[in-house]
């Protein structure tokens, strides 16, 4: 089970809060101090609004990857619609370079729809540009001379890409949030998959990770990495995690509420949440520990990144949630999946 921590860097919309400026450098003391307590990785979700701070993560990765020397650098996730991936390959091919060989890309297909309009793109093609820019990304990672062509895109007659990686190939995971014909996508394109739940009862997604499973089954694909990219938080108690996380991360979800119709959050849901049932791992390092565990029994999964870094939440109280992550959760739930493995590999032997 590898653990790590995502963000979106966000940034107040108080002029007298914390800025971006203060915000990307706060992002990379996060990702040295991941690094120092031996979380696996660390990954940065591109957005183009005023509320967040990343909308170029491989900068802010690259210059993680010069304060850390273990942790694994990834886009949580690219909005890959809407960039092209030429560029996107050379920025984690140069990541991958400066990194040693810990750049990964995540893909997926946006669920903020800011950067479609900025870069020129129609919301109609919103499908057809994910399916053909990730065509063209795997086409990059796997040659060095690529011939390609699609229909919302300039063709690419024997042009050569560089930099190429330290790793080949290089790492590219598909992210969805919850649909199905992405999954089965990731699947059949033999690419690890990234699942976000940000709400309601996990149990309720197992089915997509058995599509996926399915999928990779049905066109001749070994097992590949699956990961769950999560909401939460951790403090010396579940009280103090509660009350830490709740006023920026039921904020947030308001204001984006409000944007696409939700209905208001409140102390009472989010508690809810909270539950072993519920989709928030928020809690003391034991009950983060045990949620995760639980998720696995679930999925059989290999990845768990949680968002710690939500709205308003303090960075030194992020700082110690992801110090109790890495030296207190991390142990308690490695040391159960490979008694499960263990166990596992015992009865099939």
């Amino acid at each position: 089970m590898e653990l790590g921590v995502h963000t979106f860097a966000d940034v107040s919309l108080d002029p007298n809060g914390v800025g971006p400026a203060q915000r990307v450098r706060e992002v990379v003391e996060e990702i040295t101090l991941a690094d120092e307590v031996g979380l696996d990785v660390f990954g940065i979700g591109e957005h183009h609004r005023r509320d967040y701070a990343a909308s170029a993560p491989a900068m802010i990765l690259a210059a993680g990857a010069e304060h850390s020397s273990r942790i694994r650098l990834t886009s949580a996730v690219t909005v890959l619609s809407s960039d092209d991936p030429v560029r996107v390959f050379q920025q984690y091919s140069t990541l991958d370079l400066l990194s040693g060989g810990r750049a990964e890309i995540m893909a997926g297909r946006g669920s903020f729809t800011e950067s479609f309009p900025l870069f020129g793109y129609d919301l109609a093609d919103y499908d057809e540009l994910f399916a053909e820019k990730l065509d063209l990304l795997l086409a990059l990672r796997d040659a060095e001379r690529v011939t390609w062509s699609g229909r919302l895109r300039p063709p690419l007659h024997d042009q050569p890409v560089y930099p190429r990686p330290v790793q080949n190939p290089l790492p590219v995971w598909v992210a969805v949030g919850g649909n199905p014909q992405s999954v089965v996508r990731a699947g059949a394109l033999g690419l690890p998959l990234a699942l976000a739940i940000i709400g309601g009862e996990p149990e309720r997604f197992v089915p997509l990770a058995d599509l996926y499973r399915e999928a990779l089954r049905r066109t001749d694909h070994t097992a590949l990495p699956f990961s769950l990219n999560l909401h939460g938080f951790v403090a010396d108690t579940s009280q103090a995690a509660g009350d830490i996380y709740y006023p920026g991360h039921s904020e947030v979800m308001n204001r984006i509420g409000r944007e696409r119709g939700w209905g208001p959050t409140n102390r009472a849901a989010f508690d809810a949440q909270v539950a072993l049932r519920g989709a928030y791992v928020v809690g003391s390092p034991e009950q983060v520990a045990e949620k995760i565990l639980f998720q696995h029994e679930l999925f059989g999964h290999h990845r768990t990144l949680i968002q710690f870094a939500i709205g308003s939440v303090p960075h030194r109280d992020v700082l110690r949630a992801i110090e109790l992550f890495g030296t207190e959760v991390a142990p308690l739930v490695r040391a159960e999946v490979a008694r499960r493995e263990g166990a596992t590999a015992a009865v099939t032997s």
